[in-house]
């Protein structure tokens, strides 16, 4: 008796399954993929070929390419190669084709053809997990992640890189210079290495050529205003990636509570988070169907004009203050009981009461402009004369010897609402449902997908691509959640767009 399991011989005469239906079991989720894609109207999405054309050679229709991808994206195969590749070895992919195999430059075209439609889509899944009730239409956690982008670091200038480039390069010019002037200075016969002063002048040629390429990049940056080139993807920029920098774009999503699942997202160049909170939490209002929501987000997202238009439009933010905003207009060395957060504002008065019970006057009102804000924000300054007879004068409160000022903004009334806000129970007990909320979807693409790295260049194609990386996460939530039997059963009830065959 053999000590191993038997195997099959290899010429030995089997009997497969009648039909290919047979392969996929019930529970297949690729059945759920199926019966999802057929449940919508591809031509109102505006996906190309949607209808067929009366002449010319037949396409793919849209519904299969549209499905491949989604298996794909949920299986971890994103590559148009090697989707190519599943459509003839894949079991799977082979029952959901229906046997079809287009090539890989057909399904790659479909990816970047589409991509204005993948929103659209998405909001179809999200209006059906909102059929399903899976959605906490209340709350939602907001959060951005860097996406890797299609740049080498080596393809991408600042100004800062291009002096350093340029200085190096006038120094080896120099030093092949003086070797070439050595070389010169000696009699015909004494040069020990002739081929050598030939490579020199070659090497001196291709610096100099380096040198006006670089220039030029110069030259560029300073007439359009840019404080950054990429060559390969022009509109990636340098952000901080796991503490590292690196050329990549922001993905910012918005996450209910109740099941995790995304119910917006959007994509953007900005490397800071702290003006996407209206935008997020809107696009999320939206996508729920609501008036009046509550926003979770990290303090990257803190920003007074910001939570300002939160407040005004029926949006309820619970945003925690970061420690410099504690301390605006201080000067180092304050104890904690005197941050700018510890003086009290009497609007009755219009004077603010230090922690020492001196009252200080408005001294000043003036607008402060930056570029990202040119219609600028009023700030206000407050201080007082009894600065100088305090004990706690140049040891706990400041160290400026003209006292203390106080800048209140316009938008000061609203932070010490959020401020009050996130310091109750309530509060406290909302903001900790972001981490285990808005991580989790995260972690999942990049960890579980495989999709940390983007395969598209340009913003445009960018969003579309995430797009899909978000309709796999909330396609495999809802699978989790429900089941395929379930989902099938559900989309069963909706009229299909048009009868399919094959």
């Amino acid at each position: 008796m053999s000590g191993y399991i038997a195997s099959l011989p290899r010429r030995q005469r089997i009997l497969f399954p009648d039909t290919l239906d047979d392969y996929v079991t019930d529970d297949n989720p690729v059945r759920f993929l199926d019966a999802f894609v057929d449940s919508i109207d591809l031509a109102r999405l505006g996906f190309t070929h949607a209808e067929p054309p009366d002449t010319g050679r037949p396409p793919y229709r849209p519904s299969d390419l549209l499905k491949l991808y989604l298996y794909g994206y949920l299986n971890k195969v994103r590559s148009s190669r090697r989707l190519e590749r599943e459509c003839q070895r894949n079991v799977e992919v082979i029952w959901l084709m229906r046997k079809l195999a287009p090539d890989f430059k057909t399904i790659a075209d479909f990816r970047k053809d589409n991509v204005d439609c993948i929103r659209p889509l998405f909001q179809v899944l999200v209006g059906f997990c909102k059929e399903l009730e899976l959605l906490d239409r209340d709350r939602v956690a907001i959060d951005g992640s860097k996406f890797l982008a299609v740049n080498s670091k080596d393809r991408h200038f600042d100004p800062d890189k291009l002096r350093d480039k340029l200085k190096r390069i006038d120094e080896k010019v120099d030093r092949y210079l003086r070797e070439l002037d050595e070389n010169d200075a000696k009699e015909d016969g004494e040069v020990p290495f002739p081929s050598r002063v030939s490579n020199l002048k070659e090497k001196i040629a291709q610096l100099k050529e380096r040198q006006a390429k670089y220039r030029g990049y110069q030259e560029r940056m300073a007439r359009t205003g840019e404080a950054e080139i990429s060559l390969t993807d022009p509109e990636s920029r340098m952000m901080r990636c796991n503490d590292r920098l690196d050329l990549a774009y922001n993905g910012e999503i918005a996450v209910e509570v109740k099941n995790k699942l995304i119910v917006a997202y959007d994509v953007t160049t900005d490397v800071a988070d702290n003006h996407q909170l209206v935008p997020m939490a809107e696009r999320a209002r939206e996508a729920l169907g609501v008036d009046r929501l509550r926003a979770i987000a990290d303090r990257g997202y803190f920003d007074g004009e910001q939570i300002s238009r939160c407040e005004a439009n029926g949006i309820t933010p619970y945003v925690p203050e970061p420690e410099r905003a504690k301390g605006m207009g201080d000067r180092e060395g304050i104890s904690p009981e005197f941050y700018a957060t510890q003086f009290v504002y009497d609007p009755s008065s219009d004077t603010v009461v230090c922690p020492a019970g001196h009252r200080l006057l408005l001294r000043s009102e003036y607008v402060h402009r930056w570029p990202q804000r040119p219609e600028g924000m009023v700030i206000r300054r407050y201080a007082t004369d009894r600065c100088r007879t305090c004990p706690h004068f140049m040891t706990r409160c400041t160290r400026n010897p003209r006292g203390r000022w106080i800048r209140r903004t316009e938008y000061a009334d609203v932070v010490e609402a959020l401020r009050s806000r996130m310091s109750s129970p309530e509060g406290r007990a909302t903001f900790e449902l972001r981490k285990s909320t808005v991580e989790h979807p995260f972690g999942t693409m990049k960890r579980g997908f495989d999709q940390g790295y983007l395969l598209l260049k340009g913003l445009r194609k960018v969003t579309g691509e995430l797009g899909l990386t978000m309709l796999a996460y909330n396609l495999r939530r809802i699978l989790t959640l429900v089941g395929t039997r379930g989902l099938t059963d559900k989309l069963t009830t909706r009229a299909r767009p048009r009868a399919q065959t094959g």
